[in-house]
């Protein structure tokens, strides 16, 4: 992957991510588990590799949210990618729940163990403390609400919504601390502050909106050009410019300034609404043979 130094000059880092390792490294001495959530559409560039080296040697379960908008086949990659590094893997949905009661299973089998020495020695099992980490906007909140079913947290479509930690207190023997979202101070590459941008993990004014959309059209003429030509035009071919592929949209769209001119920001937005609410169907920009 080629190093770009635009995102190494954008001061985009939030003070809040930067006080969110100091506590997670002074929460770690309590925590017998750690959820990472990541975005299964991005299971690379949403797994941030510094939050897997500061919990060392932790139990580690690796939740795949948003899996309902995924493309399976490249998930089941990655899964098995995480999965031979030691790591439990699970693909949940945090809105609609699919999976969600499967976690309280997963965390009793790694668990297990230490569960059985405590019941040996005659003690009663307290409530386990859990964490919860991961990007912003990867769904941590939704979680959370949907484990101890209310809304213990704020919830948005906005990077970087929780600003500070918080216990939630769950019925089924475990405390779980929600954290921050945490990103890493720069990008060191291309692919992976695009992929950011595409899904709306970084805010949509950290990087120019018609750069970002150029990557996906591109992307998805390579990789999902069906998709493409299903939701705006047979038009639409791999060797399609860009520019074409825009004012295609913006035509059949109605995306247009006086004088029939298009309006190329309405396109932009276009393009990403569709790409996050599944219009242009079961997408993953992280494919397992690029990275």
């Amino acid at each position: 992957m080629n190093k770009n130094t635009r995102y190494q000059q954008i001061n985009w880092y939030p003070g809040h991510m930067f006080k969110s390792y100091k506590i997670l490294e002074e929460e770690l001495k309590q925590i017998d588990l750690a959820f990472v959530l990541i975005d299964a559409r991005i299971p690379y560039s949403s797994m941030n590799p510094k939050i897997i080296k500061t919990l060392k040697n932790k139990p580690v379960i690796i939740l795949f949210n948003k899996a309902d908008l995924s493309d399976k086949k490249e998930t089941n990659k990655w899964i098995k990618h995480y999965e031979a590094m030691g790591h439990t893997c699970l693909m949940i949905d945090a809105q609609s729940g699919r999976n969600v009661n499967l976690i309280y299973q997963s965390v009793e089998n790694i668990l297990s163990e230490k569960i059985e020495r405590i019941l040996n020695k005659g003690l009663k099992v307290k409530n386990f403390k859990t964490i919860v980490l991961g990007i912003p906007n990867v769904g941590k909140s939704t979680l959370i609400n949907k484990l101890v079913n209310k809304k213990s947290t704020k919830t948005g479509n906005t990077p970087g919504l929780t600003k500070s930690k918080q216990w939630v207190k769950m019925e089924n023997g475990f405390d779980l601390l929600d954290m921050p979202g945490v990103l890493w101070p720069k990008f060191e590459e291309e692919m992976v502050g695009y992929n950011l941008a595409v899904t709306g993990a970084i805010k949509d004014n950290i990087l120019p909106l018609d750069d970002i959309c150029k990557y996906a059209i591109s992307f998805m003429q390579k990789y999902y050009l069906t998709n493409l030509q299903e939701r705006y035009s047979k038009e639409i071919n791999s060797d399609t410019s860009y520019v074409e592929v825009l004012d295609i949209i913006g035509k059949i769209r109605g995306a247009l300034l006086p004088r029939e001119e298009i309006d190329y920001d309405r396109v932009y937005s276009i393009i990403l609404t569709d790409i996050r609410n599944k219009s242009l169907g079961e997408l993953t920009f992280d494919r397992y043979e690029r990275v």
